[in-house]
């Protein structure tokens, strides 16, 4: 029984270092450069937080468990609810099923970050999840305002944009007359 989860963890952590973008497309620094207005940095924050969303999850995570370092209880709850996130959220290749509904990756994103805040919060380290959470969304805010989309291969499903980006000369939409 025990070998079956250690093998379920290790093919969970490997599928999860696939499903990021490469780490050096992420920290690739001839990619930073200086917005040159709000209106190029608002496309730029949505378009890098969608196309490095779980590179940006994973960087608030190290930021919280950094926090946590003097709270050694606190770190095993940190880590049991990391465990959650890798079999919920970085390992898995279809949408999680509930009551037969799919639940979509944003969804479970939130849910985890909540669970996480939560259980951290009931082990008393709430000034240190308030405190790593600023800085973490502060350094993934600065990093997809900085780096540049311009070399970004996106899909249109992963756009933030959508159906805006088709190729779809019809612009209308394919609807069918009745």
């Amino acid at each position: 029984m025990s070998t079956g989860i250690v093998t379920r963890f290790k093919e969970a952590s490997q599928s999860a270092m696939a499903a990021h973008r490469p780490w050096a497309e992420f920290v690739d620094v001839s990619a930073l450069s200086l917005p040159l207005n709000v209106s190029e940095a608002t496309p730029r924050l949505f378009q890098n937080l969608t196309h490095f969303r779980s590179n940006y999850v994973m960087v608030l995570l190290v930021v919280l468990f950094l926090s946590l370092v003097y709270h050694p209880i606190s770190i095993i709850v940190f880590l049991i609810v990391f465990a959650a996130w890798v079999f919920f959220y970085f390992s898995r290749d279809e949408p999680v099923v509930v009551f037969g509904f799919p639940i979509g990756d944003r969804v479970v994103m939130l849910v985890l970050g909540v669970v996480t805040v939560v259980a951290l919060v009931l082990t008393h380290v709430w000034l240190n999840v308030v405190v790593s959470a600023v800085i973490g969304v502060a350094l993934v805010c600065f990093h997809a305002v900085f780096r540049g989309t311009e070399d970004l291969v996106m899909d249109d499903q992963e756009s933030p944009y959508g159906a805006l980006l088709s190729d779809d000369p019809d612009t209308r939409g394919n609807y069918t007359i009745m």
